[in-house]
C-alpha cells in the first residue's frame, strides 16, 4: 500500500496513459500492489467482480471509530445510468472488453451514487477494469466529489496456474472537499477492504492494513 500526496508529484500531476483518466491532479492517490492465489481463472474472477451486489456489508477499520464498520451500506446493478432501473448482477458473458456497466451503491461516509464501470481488457490472463462516480457524490447536504471525482482502476494478470498480481490506483480528484481528503490511514483501509473482497478474505480480518 501506499498513499501519495500532492506533494510528492504536483499540483499538475497527469495520470498515466494506461488509466485513461483524463482529469490533471489529485487529492488523494493510493497504489494498492498485491499477490494472490486464486483457481477459477479469469472467468470466475469476472463473476465476483460482476456480483455488485456482494458488496453490502463489506467493512473496514475506522482509525476515526478504532472499530470495524460497513463502508458498503447497499450495491446493486443497473440496467443504465438511471438509479429506477436495478437488476440482478452482472454475468461473464456481459463483461466483455469493451463493455459499459452501471450500479448503484452506497457508502457509509458518501451516500448512494451510480458508478461506470468499463471493461478495459478481458483475456485468460489479463483483466482490467475502471470505475468511476458519474453522479454527485454528498455527505448530508455537503458535496464532496463531483462527477468523475472518484477514480479506480485495477490490473489482474495470471502470474501462474493458480496465482495472480493485483495492482490497483484509486484517485480523487483535486477539487474535491477536504471533508473527504488527506486522511490517509482511513483510505488505506478503505482500499485494503476493495482488495480483500475482490480476492475472498475477509474484509474484517484482522489486523486492518492502518490503524
Amino acid at each position: 500500500m501506499k498513499f501519495w500526496s500532492e506533494s510528492d508529484f504536483g499540483h499538475d500531476w497527469r495520470p498515466p496513459g494506461c488509466t485513461s483518466w483524463a482529469g490533471v491532479g489529485f487529492s488523494t492517490l493510493i497504489t494498492t500492489v498485491a499477490r494472490f492465489r486464486y483457481t477459477s481463472g479469469a472467468e470466475g474472477l469476472l463473476r465476483h467482480i460482476g456480483a455488485t451486489s456482494e458488496l453490502a456489508g463489506m467493512r473496514y477499520w475506522s482509525t476515526t471509530h478504532k472499530q470495524w464498520q460497513t463502508l458498503i451500506v447497499k450495491a446493486h446493478a443497473l440496467t443504465g445510468s438511471q438509479p429506477s432501473h436495478p437488476r440482478q448482477d452482472f454475468t461473464p458473458d456481459e463483461m466483455k472488453e469493451g463493455a459499459v456497466l452501471y450500479l448503484e451503491q452506497a457508502d457509509n461516509l458518501s451516500g448512494t451514487a451510480i458508478y461506470r464501470m468499463h471493461i478495459a481488457e478481458a483475456s485468460e490472463d489479463r483483466l482490467v477494469f475502471d470505475v468511476e462516480n458519474v453522479t454527485v457524490m454528498r455527505y448530508v447536504f455537503v458535496t464532496l466529489f463531483h462527477p468523475g471525482e472518484m477514480q479506480s482502476i485495477y490490473f489482474l494478470d495470471r502470474e501462474s496456474a493458480g496465482v495472480w498480481r493485483y495492482y490497483s490506483m484509486t484517485r480523487t480528484g483535486r477539487n474535491a472537499s477536504r471533508l473527504a481528503t488527506g486522511h490517509e490511514s482511513s483510505s488505506i483501509n478503505r482500499a485494503v477492504a476493495f482488495y480483500r473482497s475482490l480476492v475472498g478474505i475477509p474484509t474484517d480480518q484482522e489486523p486492518p492494513a492502518a490503524r
